[in-house]
């Protein structure tokens, strides 16, 4: 989430002309005329391009005016949610993901001035599309100009793991990334980021190397890299850029700086190219997606509690996480703990002498001639050892083709693996059903069985509860084992 040091000032200033307004109890048009002048005046010294902050107020009083606004009720609330709304537009109402190729690899070109922060973009967007998309970004070291450009790209991408094609600075950057396409290709590379050269000011040459390059690559993807500390040059250096490349987007740099913010507020407007990404601080994972409408509640003071959630759960302690899992895997029943209850079971002896001991059952006329098999259960015992352990501990992993290599593992028939997994799920609900304390689903199979009420009904809840507590205290145990081993 980026710093709100950006906009202190613009913030402060709007949230001065708000909270007058919100003093009055009726808003004259006087009063109207009063906070936008004051508006225009706070966006004009956070340089915000004058034509934007005409337009924009314009905008905004054309409707305060209309639709009875001032007539109805809270006025005052009306128009700063008339503010919220405009700003937004202004900085293009929603998100703009990245384009994509249709198939492997989608290609960015990262252009921008020197200075603007293009390299360590291009390696913090490479390690969001690991991070996000698992994917295996491939980049090419295209500036051949700055003086240990290319080492600066190697050591970013060293530091997140990411691989470089480079050919030193002696070749021209249209065939390096001519080579680099190649090689993404027969590494079936899924993104491309091109780090292209910069200069301190846009020229006629820089621009006819980008546009061999982009003629050569057909990139999906143009990213200008611009910094928002530069104000009004911002604005200037990205209608440059569109001009003569026709950029897809526009990453904001160095938004934590001591920066008025304007260029934010602008770029959208003056180029039609939406920001998709503002970065602040050096750390690799500050890169955030660009939400205007989250962006426009910031710079009026409203806060941004959805990209604080959002931060909060990427930045989730990872011990925390660990804990958490555990603590569901304990309330969970698995594979492992389907062994355990088979292995606790044969140490009781024969199955059919079990079932009769249980209240309800002796005397059923379906249980005399009832014969378990020993040996069904070694066989299911061999299908469950012929899981991995992943299977065994997340059961949702069986689909066909796992289900085959078990039955062949465990030479046992599929039908027989399909029926097992099927009565290993009719367990897993009501194990998990007793490990939250609801026995109805129990209570409901012992009275189909036809095991009575009364007495005997409570203590087969007692049981019941008795034999959840234990499967959990077995379910931790392993657990902890499991930890330690690793």
């Amino acid at each position: 989430m980026a710093s709100l040091m950006a906009f202190e000032g613009l913030t402060e200033r709007l949230q001065n002309a708000m909270r007058k307004l919100r003093g009055k109890g009726k808003v004259s048009e006087s009063d109207l005329r009063e906070t936008m002048r004051e508006i225009r005046l706070a966006l004009l010294a956070a340089d915000v391009n004058f034509t934007v902050v005409k337009d924009f107020v314009k905008q905004v009083r054309e409707r305060a005016m209309g639709a009875d606004v001032l007539e109805g009720l809270n006025p005052a609330q009306q128009i700063v949610k008339i503010v919220d709304e405009e700003l937004t537009k202004t900085m293009g109402d929603e998100a703009v993901p990245l384009n994509k190729a249709p198939k492997i690899p989608t290609i960015i070109m990262m252009v921008g001035l020197q200075g603007a922060g293009k390299t360590t973009t291009a390696g913090k967007l490479a390690l969001r599309l690991k991070n996000e998309e698992k994917a295996r970004p491939l980049m090419i070291a295209a500036d051949v100009y700055r003086p240990a450009a290319i080492d600066q790209l190697v050591q970013v991408a060293a530091g997140i793991d990411v691989p470089v094609f480079q050919l030193g600075t002696d070749v021209d950057p249209v065939e390096i990334v001519r080579q680099g396409l190649a090689q993404a290709e027969a590494n079936h590379n899924d993104y491309v980021i091109i780090d292209t050269a910069g200069r301190l000011q846009i020229d006629e040459q820089l621009m006819d190397e980008l546009a061999n390059i982009k003629a050569l690559a057909h990139p999906n993807e143009i990213l200008l890299t611009v910094d928002a500390m530069t104000g009004q040059n911002a604005v200037a250096t990205a209608e440059g850029f569109n001009d003569k490349l026709d950029v897809t987007g526009v990453v904001l740099t160095k938004l934590d700086g001591d920066t008025r913010g304007g260029a934010a507020l602008s770029i959208r407007a003056v180029t039609g190219k939406p920001i998709k990404f503002i970065g602040q601080g050096e750390k690799m994972t500050q890169l955030d997606v660009f939400h205007p409408d989250r962006m426009a509640s910031r710079i009026l003071g409203m806060g941004d509690m959805l990209s604080l959630i959002e931060k909060t759960q990427k930045e989730y302690d990872a011990k925390q996480a660990q804990e958490l899992t555990e603590k569901i895997q304990e309330n969970s029943f698995d594979f492992n703990d389907f062994i355990d209850q088979i292995d606790q079971i044969q140490k009781m002896g024969p199955m059919e002498d079990l079932m009769k001991m249980i209240p309800g059952m002796a005397n059923n006329p379906a249980m005399k001639n009832v014969q378990v098999d020993p040996k069904d259960m070694g066989h299911l015992k061999a299908v469950v050892y012929s899981m991995t352990p992943a299977e065994r501990t997340n059961p949702d992993l069986l689909n066909p083709s796992r289900r085959r290599r078990i039955a062949a593992g465990s030479g046992r028939p599929i039908h027989e693996v399909n029926r097992m997994i099927k009565q290993f799920n009719q367990m897993k609900k009501m194990m998990n059903q007793m490990s939250k304390g609801n026995m109805s689903g129990m209570e409901q199979m012992m009275g189909q069985a036809g095991m009575g009420g009364g007495l005997s009904g409570r203590m087969q809840k007692m049981a019941l509860n008795r034999m959840s507590r234990q499967m959990k205290k077995k379910k931790r145990k392993r657990l902890k084992g499991k930890r330690r081993k690793k």
